[in-house]
């Protein structure tokens, strides 16, 4: 078993490695555009252009972004944490990210503000509130900034959506507490979670997506903030089923395009990344060659999309070459050693909830027998 979940795990991370920066050349780019400027769609990493708009500014083919650059920091700080993480060691560890990496100079729209006031001693939740109000403006909180991060937090916690979601929480404050940005990334949590246990497969992810949506917003809704706007299961529920019709790449490209989204928001981009994850039927490459080539928060979507195929099928589904490159070109992270540190975790925490369930088991049993004997 711990071979099998070392591998899942580090395809997780690879994968989303992989997406990350194969994505970073064309973020902000329209498919048609991709499509004229390269003769077709990419399939391999490219220098991000002068003029990109993303954070990959600066970077050379391979590196990856302050995506997934923010998922490794969170996967260290769930390894020193023995995967009990707090709101405390979540915050130490956004700003010592913000502080360290050389891709935190491109934080996005809403992780940017947020830490500016962690750092001045201000408020986060008076980020985006106008004059003496305490409401915040709708769109605050609700980008995708926590889903793109949080595939460690699924990996601790294998076929455990509960633990996953819980854990997905406190990443997602407090920073995204709305109840759309903590459905996100609970979507994506719950589906890590459940790709790299035995015997998962594409429906059984989907399946595990929408449940980890669905008690997200739960969460969310009680620990955060209710905003207005559309519901991420929802459109969960709509992605898959364009991914189901569709015949070829681009004809789910442009479907999820059209109908749900590719922008930074989370509501669009989580949704769009599940249902090219569908479409690839986990194809880990496919499911990132996709997510470049969607264009608009093209990093972000290819990486989503890359960890849940690479939790699915694992290290050994990925191309080697292109595996060369990312680890030639992002030396600071060894996710070599971090899979190993993960899998470790997460065969601890297995054995805890093991250990629960028989206990609970064990206990209503022996309710039913002191019930039985009192009747």
């Amino acid at each position: 078993m711990q071979q099998r979940l070392h591998d899942r795990i580090l395809g997780c991370l690879a994968a989303a490695g992989m997406g990350d920066a194969m994505g970073a050349a064309t973020e902000q780019w329209s498919t048609s555009e991709i499509i004229d400027h390269h003769g077709g769609l990419i399939r391999t990493f490219l220098d991000p252009p002068p003029d990109t708009f993303s954070g990959a500014s600066g970077n050379g083919a391979g590196q990856v972004t302050d995506d997934v650059s923010q998922m490794c920091y969170l996967a260290q700080t769930l390894v020193q944490a023995e995967g009990n993480l707090t709101p405390e060691a979540w915050v130490d560890c956004l700003l010592r990210w913000a502080d360290e990496s050389p891709h935190a100079s491109n934080m996005g729209p809403t992780t940017r503000p947020t830490v500016e006031a962690l750092r001045t001693g201000g408020e986060p939740s008076k980020v985006g509130t106008v004059g003496d109000s305490d409401r915040q403006m709708t769109s605050v909180g609700a980008t995708n900034g926590a889903a793109m991060r949080v595939a460690p937090a699924g990996l601790i916690h294998p076929g455990d959506i509960e633990g996953a979601c819980q854990t997905a929480l406190i990443t997602c404050l407090p920073s995204h507490g709305t109840q759309i940005a903590v459905s996100a990334a609970c979507a994506i949590a719950a589906g890590v979670a459940e790709a790299i246990t035995e015997g998962a497969d594409v429906y059984s992810v989907a399946h595990a997506c929408l449940a980890g949506a669905r008690r997200g917003e739960e969460l969310g809704a009680q620990k955060g903030r209710f905003v207005a706007g559309p519901r991420v299961l929802s459109r969960i529920e709509l992605a898959i089923n364009l991914a189901l019709k569709a015949q070829d790449l681009e004809e789910v490209m442009d479907s999820l395009e059209a109908y749900i989204g590719n922008s930074v928001y989370a509501v669009e981009s989580v949704p769009t990344a599940i249902g090219l994850f569908v479409f690839a039927g986990g194809d880990p490459l496919e499911s990132i060659v996709g997510g470049t080539n969607i264009g608009n928060d093209t990093d972000t979507i290819a990486a989503m999309a890359g960890a849940l195929a690479g939790a699915l099928r694992g290290f050994d589904a990925l191309p080697r070459d292109l595996y060369a490159t990312l680890k030639a070109a992002n030396e600071e992270f060894d996710l070599e050693a971090l899979a190993q540190d993960l899998t470790d975790v997460a065969l601890r925490q297995a054995q805890d909830v093991a250990l629960r369930r028989a206990q609970d088991v064990a206990l209503r049993r022996a309710q039913d027998v002191a019930s039985r004997r009192l009747q």
